[in-house]
Formats: C-alpha cells, sequence, structure tokens
C-alpha cells in the first residue's frame, strides 16, 4: 500500500513543467516549478511545516500552544495544516490588500483572523507586523513565527525545494527566478544551486512600490521608494533577515497590470490556474529575455492558485475597475 500517514507528508515533490506558449520568443526553454501540487496550493505549504517542527525541537512550541504570525495569506495556511495536524491553535494577522479568499481560507482552517491596514510603517502599531509581536507577547503560551526573519523559512527550500530543482533538471539548470517577499524561497534555493553550480544565475522578481531591488543594487533603503501597490505575495517594505542578497545576481520589477494580465495569459496560454505573484514571476523571466541563450535551462517558480483570486485578478469587473481591461 502505497499512503502518507497525514497530510504533512504529501508535502514536497512537486512537479517541474514545461511552459510552451508564453515563452516562445525566448531563445531557451523554461520549466516552471508548479507548487500548487502541496496539499494548500502553495509553496508556503513547505516553510510552515519546517517552522512548526523545528520551534517544537527548540522548546519554542509547546503542546497546546497557539501559533501567531502576520500573513498574506499562503504561509497561514501552510501553518495551519501542520498545527492542525499536531494540535496547536492558530491567530493570523494580514493586510486589507490581500484578497478576501485568503482570509476566508485561513477562517475555514479555523484560525482567527485579524486584518490590518496595509498603508502604514513597518514600525506603526497599526501594521500586521507591529500586531503580530503584540499579540505574542500578551497571549500565554503562544510562539511567534515571524518568517521574515526566521531562518527555518530559507532552510526549508535549501534542504527541499533546491535539492528537487536540481535533480528534476539533471543539474543542467542555468536559471531560477522567483518572486521576492520574505527572501526564504529564493536565498533557500539559490544557496543550494549556487553550492552545486556557481555559475547558476539567481535572479528575484520585485514589484513597484518595494524596496527590494533599489536595496540590493545600492545598499541603500530608501524610503522614497516605498508606496502601496497591488501585487500580492512578492516586495517588501523593509528588509527581511531571510534575503542574502550575497546569492542573488539581479532583481527586474514588474508592474502590478502586467501581474494580473500575465495570470490571465498563464492560464489561456498554458492552462496553468495561478495567484498573482506567478504573472509577475513570467512577466519577469520575458524581460529578462537577454540574458538567455539557446543552451540556458530556465526554472521559474509559481508559488500559489488562481483560486485565492477569483474575485480580484479573474474578475473582469475588477480589472476593469482597476484599469488593466
Amino acid at each position: 500500500m502505497n499512503y502518507f500517514n497525514n497530510l504533512t507528508e504529501s508535502i514536497g515533490n512537486t512537479p517541474m513543467v514545461v511552459l510552451n506558449k508564453i515563452t516562445r520568443q525566448l531563445p531557451c526553454r523554461v520549466w516552471a516549478k508548479y507548487e500548487t501540487f502541496n496539499p494548500g496550493n502553495s509553496v508556503k505549504d513547505r516553510i510552515g511545516l519546517k517552522m512548526i517542527l523545528d520551534a517544537e525541537k527548540n522548546g519554542l512550541l509547546k503542546s497546546g500552544g497557539t501559533i501567531i504570525e502576520g500573513t498574506s495569506g499562503n504561509t497561514g495556511t501552510g501553518l495551519a495544516i501542520a498545527a492542525i495536524n499536531r494540535g496547536y491553535k492558530c491567530v493570523f494577522v494580514t493586510s486589507d490588500k490581500q484578497s478576501q479568499e485568503k482570509v476566508d481560507i485561513l477562517k475555514a482552517f479555523g484560525a482567527e483572523v485579524i486584518i490590518c491596514p496595509t498603508d502604514v510603517d513597518p514600525e506603526d502599531e497599526r501594521s500586521y507586523y507591529s500586531v503580530s509581536k503584540r499579540l505574542a507577547e500578551e497571549t500565554e503560551n503562544s510562539w511567534y513565527v515571524n518568517q521574515y526573519d526566521n531562518p527555518s523559512n530559507a532552510m526549508a527550500h535549501y534542504e527541499s525545494t533546491g535539492p528537487e530543482i536540481w535533480d528534476q533538471t539533471e543539474g543542467k539548470i542555468t536559471h531560477f527566478i522567483v518572486g521576492v517577499g520574505t527572501g526564504g524561497t529564493i536565498s533557500g534555493v539559490g544557496k543550494y544551486l549556487k553550492e552545486k553550480n556557481p555559475n547558476i544565475k539567481i535572479w528575484g522578481v520585485d514589484a513597484y512600490g518595494s524596496v527590494l531591488k533599489k536595496y540590493h543594487e545600492t545598499g541603500e533603503f530608501d524610503k522614497n521608494e516605498i508606496y502601496p501597490y497591488i501585487t500580492e505575495g512578492i516586495g517588501e517594505d523593509m528588509i527581511p533577515l531571510n534575503i542574502n542578497f550575497d546569492l542573488i545576481d539581479g532583481f527586474t520589477k514588474v508592474t502590478d497590470k502586467d501581474a494580473a494580465l500575465y495570470c490571465r495569459k498563464l492560464l489561456r496560454e498554458e492552462g496553468m490556474f495561478l495567484g498573482n505573484s506567478a504573472g509577475a514571476a513570467i512577466k519577469g523571466v520575458l524581460q529578462l529575455k537577454e540574458k538567455f541563450n539557446s543552451d540556458d535551462h530556465v526554472v521559474v517558480l509559481f508559488h500559489d492558485h488562481g483560486s485565492r483570486y477569483l474575485k480580484k485578478i479573474y474578475n473582469d469587473t475588477w480589472m476593469k475597475e482597476m484599469g488593466y481591461l
């Protein structure tokens, strides 16, 4: 009999899928690391389980405890799946720019969800970073996950996602491209791949309104770069400790409009029903066209599932209201 003892054992070993139409203008073949095959339909399932297991090992999370985290939605889902299987309660804090579907999913898992304003500084007492920390301080027998600075985030990808990509491409990968938020994925995968072959190029996709690209290029944290943006799951208004900029060869920025439109192109041209950051990621790949040649093997990672964005990027009315159609 071939089975898993619980759902968390099914995390990882996601497929690699060739992109056939949307990348036809490129000189090389492009593969998608298709993370929606995880049980919570996102790459964040990997870090949810890893961070909980490491917290247990380090005595930070105790029996019957409460997990508290600031999340854009997907990390919360990954944490909730592992928490249910291991007997913990969850309180998640998110921002008001996240899709209603993400909030509803977290509530469906039995989590308490608190929504905070997006357009405030991270240090502001109303920000979802600050509220998460405060709740952890006030809640007995709780653990504040802090995925932005938690080293288990990047380590999950160093231990699983990176080796999977290396094995699936038989070591032929030349470029890895991914949207960057907490930095765990790009840093963990990047570290593993660079150790295998230092010539592999690691590229991050950033959002307009985020500080990451300029910080990587200049070392300057420029608050003038920060303004509200629509794209979910990538970009930051602060610098997470998980991002190892030394491993990253460069960033490209993608507009909110392009991120939304290219999600729709992935669905119509490849049959891939994906989330907001996937549109940004594939547009980022196309913007890097001059970096590739016919011998290259390019891998782009797609984070999450389109069902989380039905009222936004897959809704014609919303798209027209935003000026995207």
